[in-house]
């Protein structure tokens, strides 16, 4: 995957460089209508089970002691976060994640601890992945909180159906990389796009 990582880090300082007008109207958004700080960080689950600290523009109250599955309408999310995270602008910090080498523009979403951390045999193989911006498994379930906010129990059906399912399709993709379906990925997610891959839409 030497490819890979040179894409990662060429591309993410390309896009720190010419985002960089973005990333400021935005921070300046968030400061102006959220507060601060600005960035959220939380520790997440990296390559090989090792923590790293995520970084994006805050979306939510700070002080979040709540479930970390997020819901469509969650009440923590502030009204100035809706659109960061519908339109994916409160990512953009992540950037400098990839540019570090702690995550890549493909790959699983990181997990908080408690989840990816602790699988079991086979399903492990996961943790051999550079956590990604984007991935198969992201775009499958790129309206995961408004499908949770359709089901009763939104933490009981992230930890039996979706994450489970998350895990097999990051599975695949770990055994079936290819370099230009990664390009595919990534233009998919820019342009809000569906592509086929393993025989379903995602």
């Amino acid at each position: 995957m030497i490819l890979k990582h040179l894409f990662d880090r060429i591309f993410s300082l390309l896009g720190l460089i010419f985002l960089s007008p973005v990333i400021l109207i935005v921070a300046i958004l968030v400061r102006v209508k959220i507060g601060s700080p600005v960035l959220f960080k939380q520790e997440r689950v990296g390559k090989d089970g090792k923590l790293f600290t995520i970084l994006k523009f805050r979306t939510m109250e700070e002080e979040n002691h709540g479930s970390s599955v997020c819901v469509a309408g969650d009440e923590r999310i502030l009204p100035s976060g809706i659109n960061l995270r519908k339109y994916k602008l409160d990512e953009l910090p992540q950037l400098w994640n990839v540019l570090k080498g702690e995550m890549s523009f493909v790959g699983p979403r990181p997990d908080v601890p408690g989840y990816a951390d602790q699988l079991q045999g086979e399903d492990r193989e996961v943790l051999k992945l550079r956590p990604g911006i984007t991935g198969p498994a992201s775009l499958k379930y790129r309206d995961e909180e408004e499908l949770l906010a359709t089901v009763d129990n939104p933490q009981e059906y992230n930890d039996t159906v979706i994450f489970p399912d998350k895990v097999r399709i990051n599975r695949y993709y770990l055994h079936h990389y290819s370099f230009w379906i990664d390009i595919k990925m990534v233009f998919a997610t820019v342009l809000g796009r569906h592509i086929q891959y393993n025989g379903e839409t995602i």
